[in-house]
């Protein structure tokens, strides 16, 4: 290996693979352990892949030991909301469970610095618009209490072992490597964006919208979407900072613009010149109306702006991984 390394969980999966391009291009190796339940093997390409499951601690202590790795970043983990109120006992084992076991073995192998996967999920339904790190975390579905229990994890283990972190708090993680080597590739697809686009090709038979009687403009949910690439790079600014000796910080990781469902169908329409199939049905529980980012932090933290994530970009560099030809 030629570059520092660095675990990457869930690294065969959408967010994880890019950052581990990312990481490549930046110095790092990335050293991806997934268990490939919805990770793809084809995705990992910049460094080795382990296959095996976090919640295996003695399987990630070994990988931890082998490579000599001294820091962590954290993706592995299920990630629907809707499934989490269905399956609630699930989600706990898998992304509760699975980091406890993943920090375990960190603290066995010595790792000094953690990058988590966090969610913008963790604060529920928020009072005020945009949304900043001092929001109350009041999660309103099981993910989002996962995400916020994987905080409080971080935090005290870095009181009682001096771990140090970062919580990288996402909003709608969209768009796809503009170079076109990865995409997002989920099985069943449960994205807002990759649908609309299926819906324009053809491969479903029609968008599914979830509520058309939310307090906003349109009627719809509104949501910050920022780009997978925008997303890579928040990552590898967050470790250079705990590389640099400071302390943990939790921060949110979005645009700071909010498009509701129905204009992001409008936009795929123009551009695509098709009319998508829509079917409305009943709001969804466990979402809430509004979801738009402060910026500001990750800006003065990690000199992070969302280069790629006004929608227009998202969708020109997904389309074609939907087989969608965008005027």
């Amino acid at each position: 290996m030629t570059g520092k390394p660095v675990l990457v969980t869930g690294g065969a999966g959408y967010i994880g693979s890019h950052v581990c391009k990312h990481l490549s291009r930046s110095g790092y190796t990335p050293v991806v352990i997934d268990n490939l339940s919805v990770g793809h093997a084809t995705a990992v390409k910049w460094g080795p892949l382990i296959e095996a499951d976090i919640r295996d601690t003695a399987a990630v202590a070994s990988a931890l030991a082998k490579y000599g790795i001294e820091m962590v970043m954290h993706f592995a983990a299920s990630a629907y909301v809707g499934e989490s109120v269905k399956h609630p006992i699930t989600y706990y084992d898998n992304n509760v469970g699975g980091m406890i076991s993943l920090v375990k073995a960190c603290q066995e192998g010595d790792v000094r610095t953690f990058i988590l996967s966090s969610s913008c999920a963790t604060y529920g339904t928020p009072e005020i618009i945009p949304i900043s790190e001092q929001t109350p975390q009041r999660p309103v579905n099981p993910y989002g209490e996962t995400k916020l229990i994987c905080e409080h994890i971080l935090r005290d283990v870095e009181a009682a072992h001096g771990m140090r972190f970062a919580a990288l708090r996402y909003f709608n993680a969209a768009g796809a490597d503009p170079e076109g080597e990865l995409c997002e590739r989920h099985a069943p697809e449960t994205h807002v964006i990759p649908l609309a686009l299926m819906a324009a090709s053809g491969r479903i038979t029609e968008f599914e919208v979830y509520g058309t009687d939310y307090p906003t403009p349109d009627g719809s949910c509104v949501r910050d979407y920022i780009h997978v690439q925008d997303l890579a790079r928040g990552h590898v600014a967050a470790l250079a900072r705990l590389e640099a000796g400071a302390e943990s910080f939790a921060v949110n990781l979005g645009s700071g613009k909010g498009h509701s469902v129905l204009e992001l169908l409008a936009l795929i329409e123009r551009l695509s010149g098709k009319r998508l199939p829509v079917r409305h049905q009943p709001r969804r529980i466990g979402d809430p109306a509004i979801l738009v980012a402060d910026p500001s932090k990750a800006r003065a933290l990690l000199d992070l702006t969302a280069e790629r994530s006004d929608l227009e970009t998202l969708i020109r560099d997904a389309a074609p991984s939907f087989g969608v030809e965008v005027a």
